[in-house]
């Protein structure tokens, strides 16, 4: 199971701060847009990732090689809290960790503008149930379990009103909280718990939305998720992971290329072979990307 999804459940921490670095020409020599900015055709980028050993990593390497003349390093992180630094004190050119409500929680919270530049894919969120085939099966005043961390919990929401079992006063997204639950026309009662509870409690539950790390460990079947949210939805925006630069590094033609090279056919064959079916694959362009990253920093500032 991709380590991406383990995102869901972390929060950033204050970056660094930014060194003052000023831009060489050891990477092509072109005359650059700004004097911080990377050059148009660099020959060699360095990208952080949280699964460096999966293999479609060197499958992506090759292809960028092929296709684009640039050769791929990789810095690999375990920790999350580390790669957005890294990349806004220019230890690397791109990162591909994250989605967008974890990329717009390190901008807000440490005054940064870290910018999307290419989507990779969305992993759906599931809500499994022991006791029901079916949500519209669920009765109502059941109890459903959610974990209680600030990303997952809302994006729990999103998945629970998508269902049809709560109601959101607003509607439900990426900064919603228990407190918008409009509990008098909802069908079910949210429980919020430790992430790594929701598999445990299922039995007593009605049902539980588990993370895919959790739900592996605890071995549930497939067959026991009965709504998932919806990966075109725009409420799902948030959730889509992406290549991610420096603002102005934002139009670089050559890191969008090879953010672009994630969706090359071999790349997408080797990335299903390492990680299975559970993603789907997203190509929102980066101009879509970034303005949704906008809209979520806002909602983010005014719930703050």
């Amino acid at each position: 199971m991709t380590k991406k999804l383990l995102i869901a459940r972390r929060t950033a921490v204050a970056a660094l701060a930014v060194s003052l670095l000023t831009a060489c020409g050891a990477s092509g020599g072109a005359t650059q847009g700004s004097s911080s900015a990377l050059p148009t055709d660099i020959k060699t980028v360095k990208i952080g990732v949280s699964d460096g050993a999966e293999p479609y990593w060197q499958v992506y390497k090759k292809v960028v090689q092929e296709k684009a003349g640039v050769t791929v390093e990789f810095q690999n992180f375990s920790d999350y809290n580390q790669p957005n630094p890294a990349l806004d004190q220019k230890q690397l050119d791109l990162n591909e960790f994250q989605h967008l409500q974890y990329l717009a929680t390190y901008n807000v919270a440490n005054n940064k503008n870290l910018q999307p530049i290419g989507a990779t894919a969305i992993y759906p969120l599931p809500l499994y149930s022991k006791k029901y085939k079916s949500v519209e099966e669920i009765p109502q005043g059941e109890k459903i379990g959610v974990p209680n961390d600030p990303t997952n919990l809302s994006r729990s929401l999103i998945v629970l009103e998508q269902a049809g079992l709560i109601k959101v006063k607003g509607g439900a997204n990426s900064t919603s909280t228990p407190a918008d639950v409009d509990t008098a026309n909802s069908k079910v009662t949210v429980v919020q718990m430790d992430a790594k509870m929701t598999a445990q409690n299922l039995d007593s539950l009605a049902g539980s939305i588990v993370n895919n790390n959790y739900a592996t460990a605890a071995k549930l079947s497939q067959d026991l998720i009965i709504a998932k949210d919806d990966p075109a939805a725009e409420s799902s925006k948030p959730y889509i992971n992406a290549f991610v630069s420096r603002d102005e590094d934002k139009t670089n033609p050559t890191l969008l290329k090879i953010a672009e090279l994630y969706h090359d056919p071999e790349v997408e064959a080797a990335i299903r072979k390492d990680l299975g079916e559970g993603g789907i694959f997203k190509t929102d362009s980066p101009e879509d990307l970034q303005k949704a990253l906008s809209v979520i920093e806002e909602n983010k500032k005014k719930k703050s």
